[in-house]
């Protein structure tokens, strides 16, 4: 169950919050906005392929 609630939360993750990679943006140069969004991306991108 709690694996489908992430595959879920991915998909709406990728609906709304912004792609960094596409923006070629410079991870040295993030701030510290962008680093959140970029940590809890790739937290619920493994919890939901678990």
């Amino acid at each position: 169950m709690q694996q489908k609630a992430f595959k879920i939360l991915a998909k709406l993750n990728k609906l709304v919050l912004p792609s960094f990679t596409k923006k070629k943006l410079d991870i040295s140069k993030a701030s510290k906005m962008q680093l959140a969004i970029i940590g809890w991306r790739a937290l619920v991108t493994m919890k939901s392929l678990d």
